[in-house]
Formats: structure tokens, sequence, C-alpha cells
């Protein structure tokens, strides 16, 4: 689409800040206006649309707009009924990437075990749920007690972390992972380190590719984003 705006940004409301382009307020599809609690996410949502498009008449995407996108999912998608997402999110739980590990060769499994378990530790004592670990690609069946209490931990959290998570659990494929980054325990660069780490190990081994490297960006875009946008909206409101 074409920038019909000069400039972007941020007032305020009795219920938040809004987003203005040349002074009137954004809508989101539903024809609501875009209404965020932080003014430091509202800030960074008129940057974005600052830039976009370079100047008015320029060409832009929503591709430019990211945290725009996650804070009408929160708003549009997510707030009315949380608990599709909730349980979207929380099904990673039942195959998470860190309980699956490799049978050989014995420095990747060394290398599983070392970043790996730390996590699973972590969970088990945050949020009282253990994991049962597996090698090999079969299925390994959870304790139920243990679902539950990540579908609990994953219920308590608020629309936005719940938005973030929507794309960070998936590109990671891991709900430890995931709740450790909404918890500020551990950054966007390592949570993908850790989510990436076979394909790494493998490229490190024996070369990488095109492809490979196509979807490592990808995926660590999509985490960067996530926790951009979850410590965006933990700002003073």
């Amino acid at each position: 689409m074409k920038r019909f705006w000069d400039t972007a940004s941020v007032g305020a409301n009795e219920n938040g800040h809004m987003i203005l382009l040349d002074g009137k307020p954004m809508r989101l599809p539903s024809k609501a206006h875009l209404v965020v609690g932080p003014v430091r996410l509202a800030q960074a949502i008129a940057e974005e649309w600052q830039a976009a498009g370079g100047e008015k008449g320029g060409d832009m995407s929503f591709k430019d707009t990211p945290l725009t996108r996650l804070a009408g999912t929160a708003l549009e998608r997510i707030r009315p009924d949380p608990a599709t997402t909730i349980d979207g999110i929380a099904r990673y739980g039942e195959t998470d990437l860190l309980c699956y590990r490799a049978e050989a060769p014995q420095k990747l499994v060394h290398h599983q075990h070392l970043h790996w378990q730390p996590w699973l530790d972590w969970v088990a004592l945050t949020h009282d749920a253990p994991l049962r670990v597996t090698s090999g690609v079969g299925h390994i069946k959870q304790h139920h007690d243990s679902i539950s209490a990540l579908r609990r931990a994953v219920a308590a959290l608020d629309v936005d972390a719940l938005a973030g998570l929507g794309i960070a659990v998936p590109a990671l494929g891991s709900l430890v992972l995931g709740l450790a980054l909404a918890a500020g325990e551990i950054d966007a660069d390592a949570a993908f380190r850790l989510g990436a780490l076979d394909e790494l190990f493998q490229a490190e081994q024996w070369g990488d590719d095109y492809e490979a490297i196509d979807r490592r960006t990808s995926m660590l875009a999509d985490i960067v984003l996530a926790a951009r946008y979850i410590e965006l909206t933990r700002g003073d409101r």
C-alpha cells in the first residue's frame, strides 16, 4: 500500500496510548482504535509507522510493522477468547524439543545434555513441571501433572505475552524455552541457539546451505520480535 501520512506519533486517552497518523488515531481491521497500555510500546509502534514506506507516497508493506501486527493479534484475536491460544501454546509441552535427545554422535548427545538439561531443571523447579527425556524420535508421554502445570503457567500469562509466545514457541519447538523467554530468564539470541542447537551442530560439522540459513534467519527474526514485544509490554503504562 502507499504511505498516506507524513507523521506517526503517540496520543493518550483514558484507556492507554494511541498511535496517530497525521493526528488521526490508527484503526484495527475491526475499525476499533489501536490502543496499547505501555507508552514504550506505543512509541515503538509509532516509530515503525514513521519509517514504513520512507515518506508519504512511498510503498509500504505490513511486514514493515511487525509490532503492530502483534498488538492487533493480542487485542482482536486473543483478548476476546484467550483459551484457544493458551491451548495451542500449551500443547508444545507434550512434545517439547528439549526432551528429545540424539542417540549419536556422542558429541551432540553431550552438547544437548549440557545446554538443554538446565532449562528442564528450571521448568521443574519454577513451574513444578518435571519432563521426561528420551533418545531418538519415538514419542514419550509426559506425566499429566506436568502437562497441567505447564498449561497453568501459560494460562497465567497476559494477552501480550501470549501474542509473543504465539510466534516464539512454534519457532523454537519448545514451550520450556518460550516460558523462560517470557519470564526474562533467557534472551532471544540464547533461546535461538538452543532451539537451533541440532542444526547449528550439523552445520558446524558438515557445512551449511542457503535453505538452512534462510530457515534459521526467519526463526531468529520471529524469536527476536516476540522477545522485543514482550519486553516493551512490560514498560510503564
